[in-house]
C-alpha cells in the first residue's frame, strides 16, 4: 500500500492526543473501510439502509443531526474513487443542514480531506467524483467505440 491507512491512524491520533477528537469523524463508502478506519459508512450517517431509497428526511431543527455535528470541524471520507457524485451531493446538503451553513458553503464549512486512489474501484451505478475529460482521453474513448 501507500500508507494511506497508516495516515489516517496518524491523524486520528493527532486528535485523541490534543484532546479534539470530538471535532472529527470518519466515512467511508463500505463497511469494511468504515471498520479499518474506526469510522462508520456514508449510507449510515444519511440514514440510508441498503437499496431502500429512503433517504434521511432533513429537517430545520433536526436537534439530533445538530448534535452529532455541532463540535466537527473535520471529516476524514476515505475510498474516495467508490463514492458517487450523488452520495457527496446528499452528504453536502445534509452537513449544510446540521451546520445551519448557507448551501453554497461546501460540506457546511467543515474541513473534508478525502483519501482513495481514483484509479481503484469506481462507484456502482453512479458517476465517480474524478472522470478524465482530457482530449487525449477522449480520443481513446471514441478509439475504443469504433474498434466495438
Amino acid at each position: 500500500g501507500t500508507g494511506k491507512s497508516q495516515l489516517i491512524r496518524a491523524v486520528t491520533e493527532y486528535f485523541v492526543i490534543t484532546n479534539r477528537i470530538q471535532r472529527m469523524r470518519k466515512l467511508a463508502p463500505t463497511g469494511i473501510a468504515a471498520a479499518e478506519i474506526g469510522g462508520i459508512t456514508i449510507h449510515s450517517f444519511l440514514g440510508e439502509q441498503r437499496n431502500s431509497g429512503k433517504p434521511r428526511t432533513i429537517k430545520p431543527g433536526d436537534l439530533k443531526l445538530e448534535k452529532e455535528w455541532t463540535l466537527v470541524e473535520y471529516l476524514l471520507i476515505d475510498e474516495m474513487s467508490m463514492v458517487s457524485l450523488t452520495l457527496l451531493g446528499k452528504l453536502n446538503r445534509i452537513l449544510c443542514a446540521a451546520k445551519h451553513a448557507d448551501p453554497q458553503i461546501p460540506f457546511g464549512g467543515i474541513n473534508v480531506i478525502f483519501f482513495g486512489d481514483y484509479l481503484q474501484y469506481r462507484p456502482v451505478y453512479d458517476a465517480p467524483l474524478h472522470t478524465d475529460f482530457s482530449p487525449e482521453n477522449k480520443k481513446k474513448s471514441n478509439n475504443i467505440l469504433h474498434v466495438l
